[in-house]
């Protein structure tokens, strides 16, 4: 039996990289739902910018969510799809009943701050596994990532 899977990485590096894959996707998830909550809750002389900017953001959310979890897939492993595991794996926690604009900008400041770290642990993880799928993933969405959160400081200043 070989011990490399179906797209040629080691069994056992791909095992590694797909549960730190599953670690993100967990945070994207909950992330996700904070920024979703953000865009209907949002109150304030910011509502419009803010709530159109969290539906961009939680519109590429989703997105990323589903990537990440097609990844997992081609790893040769299967995505965490339960809340009830996300909460337990996540970094990121719940944000309930936020409505003043500045707080909902930091927790989206917050999130990706998480989403950023552990993309630089998954980016260095999947570098050592040989892994240029999962690198190049991590490393695109650290860059747009970087980006956002400069343009959302800016706009607390």
């Amino acid at each position: 039996m070989s011990s490399n899977n179906t797209i040629g990485l080691k069994k056992a590096s791909a095992s590694q990289v797909a549960k730190k894959l599953n670690e993100l996707l967990a945070n994207y998830q909950i992330f996700y739902m904070n920024v979703r909550g953000y865009h209907w809750n949002v109150k304030g002389r910011q509502f419009f910018q803010l709530h159109e900017k969290f539906e961009e953001l939680y519109t590429d959310l989703l997105t990323k969510v589903d990537e990440v979890a097609e990844r997992i897939l081609t790893l040769g492993h299967q995505p965490v799809h339960a809340y009830s595991d996300y909460v337990k794996i996540a970094k990121i926690q719940e944000d309930k009943n936020v409505q003043d604009g500045e707080t909902c900008v930091r927790g989206v400041l917050q999130g990706y701050q998480v989403l950023i770290e552990l993309q630089r642990e998954l980016l260095s993880l999947a570098s050592n596994a040989e892994d240029e799928g999962t690198a190049a993933q991590a490393g695109d969405y650290i860059r747009e990532q970087e980006k956002t959160v400069w343009m959302l400081t800016s706009h607390l200043s």
